[in-house]
């Protein structure tokens, strides 16, 4: 942090709990608890933020604490920061989080599409089939995206994607003016195989 400052680089990083950081936040940790358990509510979240300046810190920061109330208990998360604008909830659910699905959208690309098996002995066989999986990887997010909303796969990772839209078996029928892809009649996503072709088509000029 203090190199991050020296080199006017702003920063968000996340922050271990501690007694002292808990005691500047109890007071609003405590309003969230309570107001969870009178409206009955499974989950209530809120957003506060203090100065703490810890042992080894030269100088006080900004902190910004997520509570979470359930009925299991309170979760508190930390995060210190150099910025001085935005709100405590901007900051960690917009800025520090975006993070952290930076890193799931990593972890697709290197577990699920193999982007991590590059063992050729030329590097660049080894670039061209980083690219190879990058390709697999925006064709796969495009077809995430063009799911309805409201279904489950809309969401689902790109292992559940392959399982349930590629590995099915069809019945292909080519003629000289088509291509026909005939499917079980018990085909689970039937009406989502009809919706694909239209949503993928790119948009007029």
């Amino acid at each position: 942090m203090t190199w991050c400052e020296n080199n006017g680089i702003d920063y968000i990083f996340g922050l271990s709990g501690t007694k002292p950081l808990a005691r500047k936040v109890d007071e609003v940790a405590d309003d969230i608890r309570t107001r969870r358990a009178i409206e009955n509510l499974p989950v209530l979240r809120g957003y506060t933020e203090t100065r703490h300046k810890a042992k080894s810190w030269d100088r006080e920061r900004r902190t910004v604490a997520r509570i979470e109330a359930t009925k299991l208990g309170l979760d508190i998360r930390f995060v210190v920061t150099s910025l001085d604008l935005g709100s405590a909830e901007w900051i960690y659910d917009s800025l520090y989080c975006a993070r952290g699905q930076a890193e799931n959208l990593i972890k697709l690309h290197k577990t699920q599409l193999a982007s991590d098996r590059t063992s050729c002995r030329s590097a660049l066989a080894n670039q061209v089939r980083l690219v190879l999986h990058t390709a697999a990887y925006w064709l796969m997010l495009t077809v995430r995206d063009a799911i309805p909303k409201v279904r489950e796969l809309a969401t689902a990772e790109f292992a559940t994607l392959r399982l349930r839209l590629l590995k099915i078996a069809a019945r292909v029928v080519e003629t000289t003016s088509r291509v026909r892809l005939a499917f079980a009649a018990a085909c689970p996503e039937a009406d989502l195989f009809r919706s694909l072709p239209g949503a993928l088509l790119p948009l007029g000029p």
